[in-house]
C-alpha cells in the first residue's frame, strides 16, 4: 500500500471518528467515491490502525442501523413539500360564481 493511500485512509478515519459524518459525506469531503471510502474505512484501516478501526466501525454500524429511519424521514419530507406546493398554488383553483 502506498504512503499516500495510507495517509488518506488515516485522515478519512480520523475525520469520520471526530465528526460522526457518514461514509458519503466523508467521501465527498475527500473527493473520492463512496465505494473507495468504504473500502478504506473497513479493509485498509483494519490493517493500519486497529484501535481507530474499532471506533470507526462502531460509527459505521450506527449509521447502518438508522439508515431506514433517515430514508423514511426524507421521503416524508419530500411528499409534504409536494403537497404544500400543490395546495399553495392558488392559480389552479377557479371559482365561477
Amino acid at each position: 500500500m502506498g504512503k499516500d493511500v495510507a495517509r488518506r485512509c488515516l485522515e478519512m478515519a480520523r475525520y469520520l471518528a471526530a465528526t460522526g459524518d457518514t461514509v458519503r459525506g466523508t467521501a465527498q469531503r475527500f473527493g473520492v467515491s463512496k465505494s473507495l471510502a468504504h473500502r478504506e474505512l473497513t479493509v485498509r484501516l483494519q490493517r493500519l490502525d486497529p484501535a481507530l478501526y474499532r471506533r470507526v466501525y462502531g460509527q459505521l454500524q450506527y449509521h447502518k442501523a438508522i439508515r431506514h429511519l433517515l430514508g423514511g424521514e426524507a421521503t416524508r419530507r419530500r411528499y409534504l413539500a409536494e403537497k404544500a406546493e400543490k395546495v399553495g398554488d392558488g392559480q389552479n383553483f377557479k371559482c365561477n360564481i
